[in-house]
């Protein structure tokens, strides 16, 4: 394949005909080749799947705007991969996620396909963000979010972030005029209470549905979750390296040496 001068690899979670995915290409266009190769349907709240037991399908997509897209049975992480293997005629110079319907905002983005999508660009060791704009009403939502990445991008590749770091995006949805600001944050946390709503089906067998619960949020000072409800762009570097540091020498500290058997362990009795 010819080298081209810049590529860049688009993918999300909602879905290859999204209106964010589309918007965010066309924002992304003007600086090299776009390639866009995402899910065939919507696959929020996958996390960081990837698939490894069944084949895969890759088919080719005519866009709204008319462009041609890639679309893929499987997940954001999947789209990394098949777009970097086998689409993209070179290493993409970045890979963007997105642009996602809803917030990914403090501990909620372990679950988050869209994060997943960054994520799995940080770990090929391509500069990656994922951006999602904090509202579920599809519409006319994305301008400032497409614009933001716009600029984004041409940032990160004269001031590349350091191996293993991708960065985390939420704009809120509000006119641009009506943005506070752009803060660099870290996570914060927001968790959910766990909702689990127990249904019968038409033969009278239980079935379970998860969710529909509202997110319990920390809004403690330089999170991503207090930014974005102050009208702030949160942006959060994030790294592959989930290692909780600050609780090695606590752990150190515990007598694991007597869990071995033949050291005193109740497997040992």
């Amino acid at each position: 394949m010819p080298v081209v001068d810049r590529v860049i690899l688009i993918t999300n979670d909602d879905g290859v005909h999204s209106r964010g995915i589309l918007e965010l290409k066309q924002a992304l266009q003007d600086m090299g080749d776009v390639y866009v190769v995402a899910p065939d349907r919507g696959r929020s709240a996958c996390g960081h799947g990837i698939t490894l037991h069944k084949p895969l399908r890759l088919h080719r997509v005519t866009l709204a705007d008319g462009s041609e897209g890639w679309s893929t049975s499987g997940l954001p992480t999947d789209c990394v991969h098949i777009g970097i293997g086998a689409v993209c005629p070179q290493r993409p110079d970045l890979v963007f996620s997105g642009i996602n319907l809803g917030a990914n905002l403090g501990w909620e983005l372990t679950y988050s396909g869209t994060v997943a999508g960054a994520m799995e660009g940080a770990a090929f060791g391509v500069p990656s963000v994922a951006i999602s704009v904090t509202t579920y009403e599809d519409g006319d939502v994305f301008g400032p979010s497409a614009r933001f990445a716009r600029r984004l991008a041409d940032i990160l590749l004269e001031r590349p972030l350091p191996e293993g770091a991708f960065l985390n995006v939420n704009v809120p949805a509000l006119p641009e005029e009506d943005i506070a600001g752009v803060a660099v944050t870290r996570l914060g946390i927001r968790r959910y209470p766990g909702r689990v709503e127990a249904r019968r089906d038409p033969v009278g067998r239980t079935y379970y549905w998860l969710g529909g619960d509202e997110p319990e949020d920390g809004l403690e000072e330089g999170t991503d979750v207090l930014a974005v409800r102050e009208g702030f762009i949160s942006v959060t570097p994030v790294h592959l390296d989930l290692t909780a540091h600050s609780a090695i020498e606590h752990v150190r500290s515990w007598p694991l040496e007597g869990c071995l058997a033949g050291a005193g362990s109740p497997a040992a009795d």
